[in-house]
């Protein structure tokens, strides 16, 4: 053994189970005489202790334990222990084993004077959102569902009977495409919830939307077209993936101009277009059933790919849900879909419905860090679709959505009749018009002196759209990400702000 070195190991106690993790250095002495291997491990506890790494009433593994597992002499250590008990750093009793002496605890830090209350930051300024932002007193922003209404319960439930029904296999390596239960599970559930024409070796799970549309990128090379507005997020993802271009589709009320795909030069030597028919976003328009048409058609004739972001296609209000564009052409649309809005994005599930002849070249493009998704998350998922729990908890949110919808737009015709709120036949968020006279500026202004937080409009237009005409001002409002208990407030917020910024002429 060399005369010096560091070791760093945890340790298992074989009687009581505990871990033990200590820094030896077998060349460091703690007085003239000592042996060096005891001297290192008084070293080591002393030092795990003062720096409260070891808590006071941490119960150290026994001596014989210790010893085999570091390969020393249990004299060693008892030795040790010994000494460290008489200075007061251990204490041991009869029957409850050695562990670290409650006066052997760091002295805590000092505290600094108390801040008046106006100085005292809150728990919300400290906090720090998804965005690495300050997070604000109310969050309209986009992106999730009211997190808080996860189904804890029935999610349990079905933890347990995924992980008591798991065959042995389940643990190992699974199939690239995902585990086989939830892929029949969906194949089942989008065929009569959103009319997909779905065969369970057509699917292939992913980690949520990103992974999906970075993995056709990879697949599908070449420039793609995407929807004017959307998620600045997906345009950047498609670009870095495999460097593709992509082109702006225009947007008006009747969802993407799919038809200019075939007429306008700019679309030349597109591959795919990257859509959101049931409900576009942010703008909220279905796309036009001539529109879908349009689009299947020029996939056919150019041997293109509709990529179908059915985001939240489950939460519709007003009339009959519009079906997956996938059911017209199964061929050349590949349909995307997640549990983040249904469910929450911190699952990490999302599905992908391929033509036949994608398969393979999807499953090529996945890279080893990226084989497989979590398998007894998948297999929960499937016991939550075939129990049903899926589609009570899509019903009970859709009614609690509907309700904050119809608040929204209730209150606003109340307190600030100026602004009008557009979009929200269904989803979670709805675009609020600003009048004549109000800059996106001007509301963002009140709002963040208000403590609201949500986006422009003009933040999700492709940067590379014509520039004229100019976009009408308006905000994008998340009304389905708050709490159940903090929605009230934030209406509250959001309307008194907007109708400052309304009434003040521009001059916040």
């Amino acid at each position: 053994m060399a005369d010096s070195w560091a070791n760093s190991r945890h340790r298992r106690d074989r009687r009581t189970g505990s871990d033990l993790h200590l820094d030896l250095d077998l060349g460091s002495t703690a007085g003239p005489g000592a042996p060096r291997p005891r001297a290192a491990l008084l070293a080591a506890l002393r030092d795990a202790v003062r720096t409260g790494r070891l808590a006071p009433g941490t119960r150290l593994p026994s001596s014989r334990a210790l010893a085999a597992d570091l390969g020393l002499a249990r004299n060693t250590v008892a030795g040790a222990y010994a000494e460290l008990v008489a200075e007061g750093w251990l204490s041991a009793r009869q029957g409850s084993g050695t562990r670290v002496a409650d006066r052997a605890a760091p002295a805590p830090p000092r505290r600094p004077a108390a801040r008046t209350r106006a100085e005292r930051p809150s728990r919300l300024s400290l906090a720090r959102d998804r965005h690495g932002q300050q997070r604000p007193a109310h969050d309209l922003r986009t992106g999730a569902p009211d997190v808080s209404a996860f189904p804890r319960s029935a999610w349990l439930t079905s933890a347990r009977r995924a992980l008591t029904d798991a065959p042995a296999g389940a643990f190992s390596h699974g199939d690239l495409r995902g585990a086989g239960q939830l892929r029949q599970a969906l194949a089942d559930y989008l065929a009569r919830a959103r009319g997909v024409r779905a065969d369970p070796d057509r699917i292939v799970i992913c980690a949520g939307f990103a992974q999906g549309i970075a993995l056709l990128a990879r697949a599908v090379p070449g420039d793609i077209a995407v929807e004017e507005y959307g998620l600045p997020f997906h345009r950047e993802l498609l670009e870095q993936t495999s460097r593709p271009r992509t082109r702006p589709l225009p947007v008006d009320s009747h969802g993407a101009r799919t038809q200019l795909l075939d007429t306008e030069e700019q679309f030349t030597g597109v591959r795919a277009v990257l859509l959101t028919p049931a409900h576009q976003y942010p703008l909220g328009a279905p796309l036009h059933p001539d529109r879908r048409a349009a689009v299947v058609d020029w996939a056919g004739r150019s041997g293109g790919l509709v990529l179908e972001d059915d985001y939240d296609g489950e939460f519709r209000y007003d009339r009959n849900p519009v079906g997956a564009l996938q059911g017209l052409d199964p061929d050349r649309v590949v349909y995307l879909g997640t549990a983040s809005k249904a469910l929450a994005p911190a699952l990490r599930l999302g599905w992908m419905v391929l033509p036949e002849h994608l398969v393979d070249a999807v499953l090529a493009a996945k890279t080893p860090a990226e084989w497989t998704t979590g398998a007894l998350d998948q297999l929960t998922l499937a016991d939550f679709l075939e129990r049903g729990a899926y589609d009570r908890h899509v019903r009970a949110m859709r009614q609690r959505y509907r309700v904050r919808r119809d608040r929204l737009v209730e209150q606003l015709a109340l307190r600030v009749p100026e602004v009008r709120a557009t979009g929200i036949a269904a989803g979670l968020h709805a675009v609020l018009r600003l009048p004549p006279g109000v800059t996106e500026a001007d509301a963002l202004r009140a709002l963040d002196r208000a403590g609201v937080a949500l986006d422009p409009l003009s933040a999700f237009r492709h940067p590379a759209a014509p520039a004229q005409p100019p976009p009408d001002p308006a905000l994008v409002v998340g009304y389905g990400t708050p709490p159940e208990h903090a929605c009230t407030a934030a209406l509250d917020a959001l309307c008194g702000a907007l109708a400052r910024a309304c009434h003040s002429g521009g001059r916040l």
